[in-house]
């Protein structure tokens, strides 16, 4: 079976997003869409990577536009995302979260996270340090209430194997 470490992304600059280079920090996935009623989450997501990427977090969003709320081109995106929310961390070119032309990252965190489709934007998986899943959180679950699990999981001496 795959492990986190084997997923690449590309940036929507192009540059490449190798989940090897994240071995030992905790990373918190979420797909995003910028015109979803939940898109004021970037701004919190944005406060998680300020506050604790120093001590091993990493984020990463992923736009997908299969709920039909993310805006067309990369660019648009990635400007969107700045201007409005002030996002630094990687944002991915769009995918599909869902179906036959999923991204196989997605197909992995579903299949190991034990749950079926991605519902809505803003689902959100944690992985610790030793690259197993923590925990899936619902779009709901706003990123100021992961703090505590992010805390725990950065305290986390675990290494991946």
């Amino acid at each position: 079976m795959a492990r986190i470490y084997d997923f690449q992304e590309t940036e929507m600059n192009g540059h490449a997003i190798d989940f090897n280079d994240y071995r030992g920090k905790v990373v918190l996935i979420v797909n995003t869409a910028s015109k979803c009623g939940l898109a004021p989450q970037l701004e919190g997501l944005e406060d998680l990577y300020q506050r604790f990427h120093a001590a091993g977090l990493e984020v990463i969003g992923l736009p997908s536009n299969q709920f039909r709320q993310e805006l067309g081109s990369d660019k648009e995106i990635s400007e969107y995302c700045q201007l409005h929310y002030g996002v630094t961390f990687p944002m991915t070119k769009p995918i599909r979260v869902n179906g036959a032309e999923e991204d196989e990252l997605f197909t992995y965190l579903k299949k190991t996270a034990g749950h079926g489709r991605i519902k809505w934007n803003f689902t959100k998986f944690l992985i610790g340090r030793d690259g197993n899943l923590i925990d899936r959180f619902a779009p709901v679950t706003k990123p100021e209430k992961l703090v505590k699990v992010i805390e725990a999981a950065l305290r986390s001496e675990t290494e991946p194997d």
